[in-house]
């Protein structure tokens, strides 16, 4: 594309959309240029493949209708999940991959099950993103440092021991003047309005790395063309393979959950449209599709640039559309640029990235509210840590529902004594497995010489194995010479 076309592009853009929103996509363009460039570093891929995907979240997840202010890009949070994937199949599979995921999502979408994701638990997505931030920190410290890092998350942790006599003492020194930047710099808030402080920070370490030639590792650039890599009929066939195709729903279920909650998320925060969860999992789909056909990394919305968005005062789509734009021309034009970034500025970036991941703040509270939840996070969060991404997500997803499954089987048992008349046994609420030790406890300490008269009416479900056991101990009951009537229904 010519720089014409662009200009003529941005023109027509500007016109229908005004200058709030023109002002917003900048203020958007500033936030994601280096966190593009900084997960396609962490996740092993080219620099270069970061930037390509924030594109094509600007330009074709951006123009598709959704939800018209949350802005898609790579994420963090797919950042430990796509550098298993690369690191097992090899790059060349990551297009088949991210074009596979965005089929599935696409197929989601048109299902209308968008809509099913907001099912899911929320502290099972808190301990998702609380995992991936751990394991995102512990990894990006080797960065920082210059050093490489253990492969397992779990060895990630171990091995921060021993980790400070191994680091290069400037790149250590770079990636924390980076995150002390990215700490420091919101609390003022004119000067953050003027300048986003991920730009800040990384801009700094850049012109510092620069000015005194500082001895640290810096981000290799290899050119559009020269990673753009389409995926070949040969790599399609991997997706025959259980692993591939595994990866592919993890890739897909994780994006969706994340760009859907993010969603919901970046509604509370303006007074606008609301999001259409069918339609935005087609936008996501085609999207990600793009970024398959591109050999590109995954897209998912970012809570971090959708805020800024909205912040920055954008009143229609066109200010994501507008920033892919400003990422197209930067990539175009300006590649040279990538050069001199150090890469512990980068690992700087996603440390502090992966340390909002995790709820530090909001543990204490659900912890002293809703207990059970807060261990549904908290072990979907370990789980992610010693294994891996998917793995820790279904042991949550299974405790979720075994916690679910238990805080409403509650059955409760009352007796009332008539005297001669005998005993009325009320049993209430929901006889499930998980509670039936309770159930026969109470009916078997009723005295054997009384009449007992067992009330089922209060019941709203009784599954099998409750119901063989009610039978059964009637049944004992009559045996041993005691009388027992049941009734389905109460007086």
């Amino acid at each position: 594309m010519r720089v014409v076309d662009v200009v003529d592009v941005v023109g027509k853009l500007v016109d229908r959309s005004g200058k709030a929103d023109l002002f917003a996509s900048l203020v958007v363009f500033l936030v994601a240029l280096p966190l593009c460039v900084g997960v396609a570093v962490a996740s092993g891929v080219p620099a270069e493949l970061g930037l390509v995907t924030g594109i094509v979240g600007g330009l074709v997840a951006g123009a598709l209708p959704g939800s018209s202010l949350q802005v898609s890009g790579p994420a963090a949070g797919l950042t430990v999940l796509v550098y298993e994937a690369v690191k097992t199949y090899g790059p060349e599979v990551l297009g088949v991959l991210v074009l596979g995921a965005g089929l599935v999502q696409l197929a989601l979408g048109m299902l209308r099950l968008g809509r099913w994701f907001r099912a899911v638990s929320v502290a099972v997505v808190q301990g998702m993103l609380a995992g991936i931030g751990l394991v995102l920190v512990a990894g990006q410290v080797y960065a920082m440092g210059d050093v490489p890092s253990p492969a397992s998350g779990a060895g990630k942790l171990a091995g921060l021991v021993s980790l400070p006599g191994d680091v290069a003492p400037v790149a250590l020194l770079t990636g924390g003047a980076t995150v002390l930047v990215l700490v420091l710099w919101p609390r003022w808030r004119r000067g953050v309005r003027a300048v986003p402080a991920p730009l800040l920070a990384v801009g700094l370490a850049s012109a510092a790395t620069a000015l005194f030639d500082l001895p640290v590792r810096r981000v290799e650039v290899r050119g559009l063309l020269d990673v753009v890599r389409p995926p070949s009929v040969g790599d399609l066939g991997r997706l025959t393979e259980v692993g591939v195709l595994g990866t592919v729903i993890a890739f897909a279920l994780i994006a969706s959950a994340e760009s859907l909650f993010s969603a919901a998320a970046v509604d509370r925060l303006h007074g606008g449209t609301r999001t259409d969860y069918d339609r935005e999992l087609i936008a996501q789909g085609t999207g990600n599709a793009v970024c398959g056909v591109l050999g590109a990394l995954p897209m998912t919305a970012v809570i971090v640039r959708s805020a800024a968005n909205v912040r920055a005062g954008a009143r229609t789509k066109a200010s994501r559309v507008l920033h892919g734009v400003w990422l197209l021309v930067f990539t175009a034009l300006l590649p040279g640029v990538l050069g001199v970034i150090p890469v512990a500025a980068l690992a700087g970036l996603l440390v502090h990235a992966g340390a909002k991941l995790v709820p530090v703040r909001e543990l204490g509270a659900l912890w002293r509210a809703h207990r059970g939840e807060a261990v549904v996070l908290g072990v979907t969060a370990v789980a992610i840590v010693v294994g891996n991404l998917f793995e820790g997500v279904l042991v949550g997803l299974a405790l979720a529902v075994a916690k679910t499954a238990w805080d409403i089987s509650h059955v409760h048992v009352e007796t009332e004594d008539l005297g001669a008349a005998g005993i009325v046994v009320r049993v209430i609420g929901h006889a499930t497995f998980l509670r039936l030790p309770k159930l026969l406890d109470a009916l078997e300490a009723l005295p054997h010489d009384r009449e007992v008269r067992l009330e089922l009416g209060g019941l709203r479900h009784v599954d099998h194995a409750c119901a063989a056991a009610l039978d059964g101990w009637a049944a004992a009951r009559q045996g041993g010479q005691g009388r027992v009537a049941t009734s389905s229904t109460s007086p």
